[in-house]
């Protein structure tokens, strides 16, 4: 059976899970990013989560709504963990230092591992797409996801913010 899952999984799907790989090694390492850049995988989070609402579930009922209330939840947390004192802004290149962690590249596992397996769920039993029971965790679990990533990014560029407005004018603006 899983032979015939991985089989019928398209090509762009593997390289899906090899460009969040990629991103997730480089997030372990401590590194100087500018802030456009650092925008790129809670933005191609975002992406993935809403699109497999979308895709599962649409937008209409309670799905749109158990997947907000996990974002809200989930950058709520982050915002909350983000540890500040590890972040360094450097306002004057329009980046921030940050330490690496391998928790970008669990999470991004995590919310590709989801997707794959929500799609086979509903490919297995087509059902479940209006079933409240598997609609609610699933969107929730998508919400808490994005708002993870997105909750850390607007916690850096809060120190990011902070730190310019100390700089002066000279600073570049984000």
């Amino acid at each position: 059976m899983l032979q015939q899952i991985f089989s019928h999984t398209p090509l762009y799907v593997w390289a899906i899970l090899g460009f969040l790989v990629y991103r997730g090694v480089l997030a372990s390492r401590a590194r100087e990013v500018r802030l456009r850049k650092l925008c790129i995988i809670p933005l191609v989070m975002l992406a993935l989560s809403l699109s497999g609402v979308h895709g599962s579930f649409g937008l209409a009922g309670v799905a749109p709504f158990a997947w907000s209330a996990g974002a809200l939840a989930g950058a709520a947390l982050a915002w909350s963990l983000t540890k500040t004192d590890t972040i360094v802004a450097i306002p004057e290149r329009g980046s921030v230092q940050r330490p690496g962690s391998w928790a970008p590249l669990i999470l991004m596992l995590g919310i590709f591992c989801m997707k794959y397996a929500v799609a086979v769920t509903l490919a297995i039993a087509p059902a479940y797409a209006h079933a409240s029971g598997f609609i609610m965790p699933v969107c929730l679990a998508y919400g808490g996801f994005s708002g993870i990533f997105l909750g850390g990014l607007l916690r850096t560029v809060a120190v990011y913010r902070q730190a310019h407005m100390t700089s002066g004018p000279q600073g570049a603006a984000v």
